[in-house]
């Protein structure tokens, strides 16, 4: 079982020439969804109310065949409202509740059986929920490989010396860190993306992973560094991009066989074919994700046909 904990949401779409329109969102949850359609058995870690929306998110991840072992909470499902201009500008308002009480105290229960888990992005920066994922996830450390992308939201974490302490307490427990270059860039403005990379992998992880938009994915491993180019495809958006190529990294791996706490030390002798093919991989499942509207990752047979 893979393990994703982190936040999911309602995404509302208002404008004054359509009818309001929600669906459901939230990073991580976006990851455990690509990794079911990639064949991936993950279950899904996070929160949600007792309400229309919480319903909502429900639905879909029984639809997707996620499990989702924690029930819908008293406070409302979280929303980000996306107000677009005439122009198709948007102004996003967030309504945010990120609070995990108790949730620590069943880590027994919510980490068996996980050989992999994988967090990030609001839920391991916004409090007080952000204590109860690190707690979690220095739980699963001494199980399961450990996966993390920041993917950092200034509009919401403002703070950015907040947001790289933060981001180094889980690269510090991280095996594989994967962020944009734009994440890096706001986290660490005074150094390069490759050097703030090299800082990660240095600080533990066996492979640190960058994305640059169309100029394609960089890893760095102890082995060395590799670049793929991006794979030619026609965008219609790059909404959940970012989430499909994590889903597919972590479900790489595991195809190779290289989650659980047991497989560490082969994690970190990783060698740049491997590294190769794994970017190689994850990049199709982005440009297929980027090539139809919104955060709807590939399947198994789609990564297939595009191979």
């Amino acid at each position: 079982m893979l393990t994703v904990i982190g936040e999911t949401l309602i995404d509302e779409v208002v404008s004054d020439t359509a009818s309001m329109r929600a669906h459901v969102g939230g990073s991580p949850m976006n990851v455990a969804v690509g990794l079911a359609r990639l064949g991936h058995p993950a279950q899904f870690v996070g929160r949600y109310g007792d309400d229309e929306y919480g319903r909502m998110i429900q639905q879909h991840l029984r639809d997707n065949s996620v499990p989702f072992p924690v029930e819908a909470d008293g406070s409302p499902t979280s929303v980000a409202t996306a107000r677009l201009d005439p122009a198709g500008g948007a102004a996003y308002d967030f309504q945010l509740v990120w609070d995990l009480p108790g949730l620590a105290g069943q880590k027994d229960r919510l980490l068996d059986g996980t050989t992999l888990l994988h967090t990030g992005s609001i839920a391991t920066m916004l409090a007080p929920g952000a204590d109860d994922v690190l707690a979690l996830v220095t739980a699963a450390h001494p199980l399961a490989t450990v996966t993390y992308d920041p993917n950092c939201r200034p509009t919401i974490i403002r703070d950015a010396a907040f947001a790289r302490d933060q981001a180094e307490r889980f690269v510090g427990l991280a095996d594989v860190v994967k962020a944009s270059d734009e994440d890096l860039q706001w986290l660490y403005p005074d150094r390069t993306p490759e050097e703030s990379a090299r800082a990660w992998l240095e600080a533990g992880a066996a492979v640190v992973v960058v994305t640059r938009g169309s100029k394609g994915p960089w890893a760095l491993c102890r082995a060395g560094q590799v670049s793929v180019p991006a794979p030619p495809t026609s965008v219609v958006d790059t909404v959940g991009a970012g989430d499909s190529f994590m889903a597919a990294l972590v479900g790489y791996l595991v195809d190779l066989e290289l989650d659980g706490a047991h497989r560490r030390d082969e994690l970190r002798r990783i060698n740049l074919g491997q590294l190769t093919d794994l970017l190689q991989y994850a990049a199709r499942a982005a440009a297929i994700t980027v090539s139809r509207a919104g955060a709807n990752p590939p399947t198994r047979d789609e990564m297939a046909r595009r191979a």
